[in-house]
């Protein structure tokens, strides 16, 4: 059992302790304490990092048996080697040097991380509160992730109730209530207005945000809800008949702030636009880039038209198998897979043409199309003969097929084109 320093001094950032048991894990080596203010993985928040005894804290386990994992890099000892001595010597000293059952170490934890957790996990308790005192909706499940935090709630809500708990959860942060730690026994906890029923038996460690929610939890919190600094949901969606939404707060919600100012400030200054006229300008932005895209697929359908009259014009007559004639236009030019389908297109409107077009980039696109009146000519099995003469892949119809991938000269799949038909 490790005594878990955590519990009554979230702020204790370092601290001493007696290693009771080391293990090998791999490159790694998992070791317990007779105490620690290091916080496992649980409950929705994840665990501290920092060092122990001169080693990187990679990660911290909460076992079965209530002893805490310190999983350590042994590695990591070795930067803090001096800089005159080589790599495969820091090597050597770190694989040397390890933790031993009955030492005494030194633990720091990483108070950055730690405090970032510990103003989000009191600002979810307040938010969750908030939905629970003014619509009753209740918090299913909670994560506390690197950059958001989610909070899962029982059914659907209105943009207006999202509002007015987020209102409402900040009023508690600027109070600057106090946020206290007690204990109480399974009985003493069942006479108590919990927010949410403990799963857990025995004694219960409980944060009491001050008249405003009481919850049993084992993660660490901030002393008043003044230094959560700032509630914002910064998103929401429908999920398994509930809201997920996603919140952050206090640091968290200065940096996204920035990054959403950095972002209007770019924006405001490429579209020579205020803020608040941003949305107007996007949107006839758009209107003017459909308007565009509409003027020059027109202009492409033109120009089709009247390549297909030049590339048509020099089709050649072929013979088929079964003793018919067409003419064929088998053709490389510079274009991408849309150009080559609308003039093969445009090429087959004409009677008793079949047209197979290629870029000229390889591996080569190809597209083989014939004529209306043309039966005894199935572009799809054109392409597949290509294809397995070739290479690549493709697929269509008897009208029109369409592949890539073909790897071979430009010369070599155009002469083929006229042998496979």
């Amino acid at each position: 059992m490790t005594t878990r320093l955590y519990y009554d001094d979230p702020y204790l950032s370092a601290f001493d302790a007696t290693v009771t048991s080391v293990e090998p894990r791999g490159e790694a080596v998992a070791v317990t304490l007779d105490r620690t203010a290091f916080y496992p993985t649980s409950g929705g928040q994840p665990s501290d990092t920092g060092t122990l005894g001169g080693f990187r804290v990679i990660d911290v386990v909460d076992r079965e048996d209530g002893a805490i994992e310190h999983v350590i890099d042994r590695s990591a000892e070795a930067s803090r080697s001096a800089p005159h001595r080589t790599a495969g010597m820091e090597r050597e000293a770190s694989a040397e040097r390890t933790l031993a059952v009955g030492d005494t170490v030194h633990g720091d934890i990483d108070f950055a991380r730690r405090f970032d957790h510990m103003q989000q996990h009191t600002g979810q308790h307040v938010l969750s509160a908030a939905f629970e005192h003014l619509f009753h909706v209740r918090t299913v499940s909670f994560h506390l992730g690197t950059d958001v935090s989610t909070i899962d709630l029982a059914r659907d809500v209105t943009q207006a109730e999202l509002t007015a708990a987020e209102q409402d959860a900040n009023r508690i942060v600027w109070e600057d209530r106090p946020v206290g730690i007690r204990y109480a026994t399974e009985a003493e906890a069942a006479a108590l207005p919990l927010r949410k029923e403990s799963k857990r038996g025995g004694t219960l460690r409980l944060i009491d945000v001050a008249d405003y929610d009481l919850s049993a939890c084992g993660g660490t919190h901030v002393a008043r809800t003044g230094a959560i600094g700032v509630i914002s949901i910064a998103s929401w969606e429908r999920f398994k008949g509930g809201v997920r939404l996603e919140f952050v707060c206090g640091g968290r919600a200065l940096a996204r702030f920035r990054a959403l100012r950095d972002t209007v400030a770019a924006a405001t200054r490429l579209l020579s636009a205020s803020a608040a006229d941003l949305p107007q300008t996007i949107e006839r932005l758009q209107a003017d880039a459909k308007d565009q895209k509409r003027a020059v697929t027109a202009l492409q359908t033109e120009l089709a038209r009247f390549r297909a009259d030049e590339l048509a014009a020099a089709a050649a007559p072929i013979q088929l198998h079964d003793g018919s004639s067409v003419r064929l236009v088998a053709q490389a030019l510079d274009a991408d897979a849309n150009t080559l389908k609308s003039l093969a297109s445009a090429i087959t409107s004409r009677a008793g043409l079949v047209a197979v077009l290629i870029t000229r980039a390889t591996p080569a696109l190809v597209v083989v199309a014939r004529s209306a009146d043309v039966a005894g000519v199935n572009a799809q099995q054109v392409l597949a003969r290509l294809v397995t003469q070739f290479g690549g892949r493709g697929g269509g119809k008897a009208e029109l097929a369409q592949g890539g991938g073909l790897n071979g000269s430009i010369d070599q799949i155009l002469n083929a084109s006229a042998t496979v038909l």
